[in-house]
Parts: structure tokens; sequence; C-alpha cells
């Protein structure tokens, strides 16, 4: 070791400035790589004054024109640029690279490489699963959202860490709980994930200075369409055809995709891996321009689900070329590539003459008007609307009370034995907390998520309120071995017992589906054990995605209450809390049955004893009709709708019609012929509306929501629904209080179904209409 005089060494303030100095200019450097300082932005006539002489930098041209402008100036190795999603840049013009690929599932996420996040934004508010924000049924918090998410966006924009375009929210109909992606769906029912489709576009797109064909930011519906199965048991969604009937595909998959676009005015549209009667969705010139463009007249643009192009050309082998499959795509309606197929073969396309430069330059339009909607041709966005936003807007402490509120809003209270819920946190000494998802973190965010500004998990949310025992129970939701034992004594010492089980992303996610509805591993025996052993409530948890068959946990006297609780975002311990002692009232249902597990049984011997092996019966069949609340009539363990509260509500009907007529041309051919329906398109059906008008009362001791459905049964013609959703609506009544609710029903839409052929028909006869717990008969004729 070598010594140093007093004189020579290094005084130790200075080594440790030295290595600050080092540790900053090297975070300095990385930070810098992760984030830039300032938006990025085309047409800065500030440090470059001669773009101000281009028209598509002209603020004061429409969005059209300035797109003619912009798209004549370039070259067709420059148009190509961008067609995918990490688009090049064009110096001479002013025009930086931009790229396309953020994701807002739920709040500003980190999964795309649009968007990240840095010491500037550390994290951004991330709300529940779009599963559970969907089982509040309340269309304002929908909207609510999009708004919050959208401003942290802006926000994030302006300093560099996202992008402008977000490819959400997922619309796709759950019609299967074993799917793995139906966390993000807003559930099973084509109504309910419409209006929560639109509602949450419009809170992300919508300005606040009333510019209709401005943009806050971008939305995208995805993904488009018959889609609902990633992998299971040897298929995937890359190779997966979905063999749709016309009806099925207009009644079930197409109507949320309508309602984004036509109700919502969404500025993009995402196409599916899977292929739809044998084409591939980004390659169906009648899905993308004859439907989405054509019948729906989509402002924006069609984008491919990543690497789509490429899994149609490789995987599905639906073009002989990568350049027939280029061109096959752009001539379909396709206007950006999130990959880089088109980046690598549309040039080959063009020369090869499978496809005309006037394609690309419809392409690129679409994406051009997008971003100029957005403001990104307008200058320096800190001279625009939301050129102010910035870190001090995201997490905010108002935005993160509406993640929690979200949360609340969206737990379901399945099972309330009376005297059980809600718990008094005064009565409570001690209460027993277990289960592996009794104090996690990330699980409670779901998937496509970003990082939260803060955790409550649901120990820390009891805990808070009462003293607490915490036990695991299981290392992990898979729950390979429990701790029984000790589980039973916490239990048996404790005055409550909260069980938190279910799911998480190694459970069910993308790419990943359930072979079964079960709970994981031993989480039924760990349930049922510590049930037997405790002496006070026992409060069932599920944080899952998709429906578990909780029935033993149903009829178990020992299980008081059982809480489905999705996924409930970065509050979801504290709204759990929350509901549990009561501070707030549960008031919501069901987004998708829970099924009872459907089985038979095959019997394996060996020398020593008999297996049962256990098969499903239900598989992935997209022609079955026999999927959903709409048209499964066999045995459920909660149905769609289901949900308690601690209140009770009555409903009076106080107003609806007996009989509506529907009113034809003398020489239509009903009145010459027995007709079962009548088309929604005839003219004689347009406005024909009616009132139902009902009187809702709390009748209990305690102020809360309460969801009034509005159902309708409609004849058994053109294999009809056995019950379809018509309307719903949401309403606040303190305790002893009452309210009117009004639903006005638009004959041709509301009480309409799709025939054999994919054409709405108004079934002539006796409806049966559901409104809360009243049954109303109507009748329907000519």
């Amino acid at each position: 070791m070598a010594s140093f005089s007093s004189q020579n060494r290094v005084p130790k303030v200075s080594v440790f400035l030295f290595f600050s100095l080092i540790c900053f200019l090297l975070f300095s450097s990385s930070h810098v790589v992760l984030a830039q300082s300032s938006a990025v932005f085309a047409c800065d006539v500030v440090s470059n004054p001669s773009l101000a002489s281009f028209g598509f930098c002209n603020t004061s041209l429409g969005v059209s024109d300035r797109v003619v402008d912009l798209v004549e100036r370039l070259t067709l190795q420059e148009k190509i640029l961008f067609l995918v999603n990490s688009a090049g840049s064009v110096s001479r013009l002013g025009i930086p690279k931009y790229e396309w690929w953020s994701e807002a599932l739920h709040g500003v996420s980190y999964v795309g490489p649009g968007t990240h996040f840095s010491s500037v934004v550390p994290g951004a508010t991330s709300f529940p699963q779009v599963i559970l924000t969907a089982a509040s049924f309340n269309t304002s918090l929908f909207v609510a959202i999009g708004k919050v998410v959208s401003t942290e966006a802006r926000a994030m924009y302006n300093v560099g860490l996202a992008g402008l375009t977000f490819w959400s929210p997922n619309i796709n109909i759950f019609r299967d709980p074993r799917w793995g992606r139906g966390q993000e769906t807003p559930g099973e029912d084509p109504l309910l994930s419409s209006k929560y489709g639109s509602g949450y576009v419009k809170g992300l797109q919508q300005r606040d200075d009333g510019n209709t064909d401005g943009l806050k930011v971008a939305a995208c519906c995805k993904h488009y369409t018959a889609y609902d199965l990633d992998n299971w048991k040897g298929v995937d969604r890359y190779h997966f055809n979905a063999v749709v009937t016309k009806q099925d595909l207009d009644d079930t998959f197409q109507p949320p995709f309508k309602s984004c676009v036509v109700d919502g005015n969404v500025a993009s549209v995402m196409c599916s891996y899977n292929k739809v009667n044998g084409i591939p969705t980004c390659a169906d010139p009648d899905l993308l321009s004859g439907v989405i463009r054509g019948q729906w007249k989509l402002n924006g643009y069609i984008v491919t689900d990543c690497d789509s192009i490429d899994v149609f050309y490789n995987s599905q082998h639906y073009t002989k070329t990568p350049e027939e499959a280029a061109a096959k795509a752009i001539l379909a309606g396709l206007d950006l590539n999130c990959g880089s197929f088109l980046g690598q073969h549309t040039e080959a396309a063009v020369k090869a003459g499978l496809v005309n430069e006037s394609a690309i330059d419809r392409a690129v339009s679409n994406n051009f008007a997008t971003l100029m909607r957005l403001g990104f041709f307008d200058g320096d966005p800190s001279k625009q609307l939301y050129g102010k936003l910035g870190p001090k807007d995201v997490c905010t402490a108002e935005n993160q009370e509406l993640a929690r509120e979200a949360a609340r809003q969206g737990i379901v209270l399945l099972k309330n034995t009376a005297g059980s819920l809600p718990l008094s946190p005064t009565a409570i000494k001690n209460l027993a907390v277990i289960g592996p998802n009794a104090n996690v973190t990330k699980t409670m965010i779901g998937n496509y998520e970003g990082t939260p500004c803060k955790y409550t998990t649901p120990l820390q949310g009891l805990a808070a309120s009462v003293a607490t025992t915490y036990l695991p129970g299981c290392s992990n939701v898979a729950c390979s071995t429990a701790q029984v034992d000790d589980a039973k004594k916490i239990a048996a010492a404790a005055d409550a017992t909260v069980l938190v089980m279910g799911a998480d992303q190694s459970i069910e996610a993308e790419s990943r589906d359930r072979v079964d509805i079960l709970l994981p591993g031993q989480q039924q025996l760990l349930i049922t054990a510590v049930a037997n052993a405790s002496t006070g409530p026992v409060i069932l948890v599920i944080m899952s995605g998709g429906g578990m068959d909780v029935s033993f946990a149903k009829t178990n006297d020992k299980i008081t209450s059982i809480l489905w609780v999705g996924y409930p975002g970065e509050a979801g311990g504290a709204a759990i809390a929350d509901i549990i002692f009561g501070s707030y009232n549960p008031s919501t249902h069901q987004p998708s049955q829970n099924y009872v597990l459907l089985v038979f049984q095959i019997f394996a011997f060996d020398s020593k004893s008999v297996h049962i092996i256990v098969e499903y019966e239900f598989e992935f069949n997209q022609e079955s009709l026999s999927r959903t609340y709409r048209f499964y009539t066999g045995e459920t363990v909660y149905s769609f709708g289901d949900g308690l509260s601690y209140s009770k509500f009555s409903h009076e009907l106080t107003q609806a019609p007996g009989l509506v007529s529907v009113p034809l041309e003398e020489n239509h051919v009903c009145y010459s012929s027995e007709c079962k329906s009548v088309a929604t398109a005839e003219q004689t059906c347009q406005n024909l509306t009616f009132d139902v008008h009902l009187r809702i009362k709390n009748t209990g001791t305690m102020s809360g929501s309460h969801t009034i459905f509005f159902f309708s049964t409609p004849p058994s013609v053109h294999n009809s629904p056995q019950k379809h959703l018509v309307g719903f609506e949401k309403v606040f009544l303190h305790a002893q209080t009452d309210s009117h609710v009004g639903f006005k029903v638009d004959v041709c839409k509301d009480l309409s179904v799709v025939d054999e052929l994919g054409s709405k028909k108004v079934a002539l006869g006796e409806h049966v209409l559901h409104i809360g717990s009243l049954k109303h008969s109507l009748t329907v004729r000519i």
C-alpha cells in the first residue's frame, strides 16, 4: 500500500465533490438519453424563419390544405418514412423524428417507446385496470379519467417524455373468462363497452377551448376485430382465424368500434393480428376501407397491431412476397405500420406496380392530418393551449384522489351476510390479513401500466384503520404450497379476517390465457381452512381481471362476504379499506359473468387409487352464441350486473307504454304476408321513441349510489339474445330519499336485433322490459 504525506493527500471533501461531479455528469448524460428537455414539434419558425413560407406551417389554412401542401413536397422515399411508428425526419422541411407508439390504457404508460419516466416526471396517476372502472357503470367517470390521463400526457409531452398519440382504449368483447387480456377491456356487454370506449376517448381527445377539430391527444380504439384469444392450447393470436357469422360480427364485436368512431370521433383504430373468416384484419379492404373509413367515416388513421403485416406474411402466409403484403395492407386502407415492414418493402411494392404512389399519399395524408389536429405542425407547443402544463400537473392530489374514487366505484360486493360488512373500526381490535395479494404493489395496476405516483396496498389501507396481523399464506398467487396452520392460528385469534386472493400477470396476461376458471394452486384450500378456523367475519377479496369460480365460497356460511376488486390501481388498498370499514357504500356490478365450472370426469386407474382428471367443456369457438349473459343459459356463480350495496333500493314504474305501433306504407310487404320483424332502415321506423320513467328510493340507512339497468328480452326471432342491455343510469341517493329516473327509448335502435344477414330488425310481438327489479310487457306491432 502506498503512503502519502499530508501535503499530498486530497482532502476528503474534495474527493466527495469530485465523485459527486462524476455521478452528476453520468446521470445527466443518461437523463438526456431517456428524456429530452422539451417537446418534439415541426414548423419551428423561430429557429428557422424560412419554414414560415411553407403552406403546411401556415396555421391559418385548413388541415386538408396544409396536408396537401406537405405531401406534394415529399419524395416517395420521404413519404415512406411516415408509414411506420418510428417516423423519420425530413430536416429540409423542419420535420423531426416522431414516435407514434405511446399507451394510456388506464394512465400514462411506459409500454411503447414513445413514453418514458425520469427524475423530471417519475410517475403518473395509475387508475384501476379497465375491467374494474367499467364495473362502475358511470359514464361520467369514464370521461373524467380520460381528461386526467390526457392532461398528464400533455404535461409529459411538453418536457419531452411522451408523444401525442396514445393507442388506447382496448374495447374488445370479453367473451371468455379465461382470456388473459380481458382485464384490459370493459367486459362482455356491447353497450357497456361502447359507452366506455366513446366516453374514455372523449376524455382523452376533447379540447377545453371548444375546437372540435383539434385534439388534446389522439386516442386509438383496438383491436379490430373479433379478437379474444391470445395463447390457448396451442392456438395463438398470430395464427387464429376467427370464423364469425355476419350476425355475430355486427351484433357482438363491431358495436364498440362503431361507437368509438361515430360517437367518440376517435382519431385512430388499430387492426388485430387474427384473421376474420380467412382474411387478416390488417389486409381486409371491407373491414378497413369499407366499414371504418366508408360506413363510419373515420376522421383519422388506421394502424396495425405491432408487426401485424409481418405476421400475416411470415406466420399466416397470406401473401407470397413481402412486397405483396405491403401492397395489400395499404390498398386495404391501412395508414400506419407499428413495426418496420412498410418501411422496408413499400418502395419495392411501388416499383413492382403492386401499389400506386397515390395510395401512399392517402395513407400519409391521414397520418399528417392527425398530427396537425394535435398542433404538432403549429410550432412551439409552449405557445399553444396546453403549453403551460408540466410536471406540476402530474400526480396532483386531485388526480390521485380520482384514482381512489374510481377504485371505490368499481369494487363489487358479491356476498354480504347480515351483520358482516361494513366492519366497525372501533369494534375490531385485531384484524387478520391473509393472502398472496394482501400486500402487493404492482399487481394492483395490471398490465399496460406506468410507474404510479405511489402505492397503497390492501394491507396498508386496512392497517391505517385497525391493528392488523399479516401473513401472505402463499409465496405467490400460484400458491403451490400454503401456510395453512399459521394462517388458521392468526385467523382464530382475530376479531375478523380479510383474505386477499386471486391472480396476477403470471396467471392472466397478454399472450397468456388461462386453461380453467379456478383459483390458482392451493388458494381454495387455504381460504376454506382459514374460514373454518375463524371466529369472526371472513371477507374474501378476489383480485383478478377474469372471473373465478368461487361457488365454494358463495355457499360457505363461514365466508360472510365476497368482494371482487379487479386490479384496483395505485390507491386500491385505500379503496378496499374504505368499503370494508363503511366509509364508502359499494354500488357496482359485475361487467362480466362468473361461470360455474362445467366439467365432465375422466377416470384414470393405477394400482393404488382412482384419480379424477377434470376436463373443461366450453371451448374457444367464435361461431358459438352461448357465451356472455346475452345468450348463455347455463349456471353461473354471479351474473352480469350482480352487485350488492349497504343500502336497499326500491323501484316503482311510473310511466311506460304497453303498445308501440310501427307505421308502414300500405304497399309494404308486411301487409300482404306475415312478418316477424321490420327493418330499421325503413323510413317509417325513424324517430320512433317512447319514454320510461321510474321512481327510485333508498330505503336503507346509508347514503349511496345505485345503478338502474334497463334490459330488454325481445321475441324469439333471428336467434335473438335472451336479454340485452338497452341502457343504464347511475344515481346518488341519501338515505330515505327518492329520485325520478327516465329513459328515452328509440325503438329502432334500442329494441332492435341483428338478423342472420347482419341487418338490424325490430322484432314484432311481445318485448319484456326489465327495469331494475321490475318487468314490463311491451307489444310492438305494425
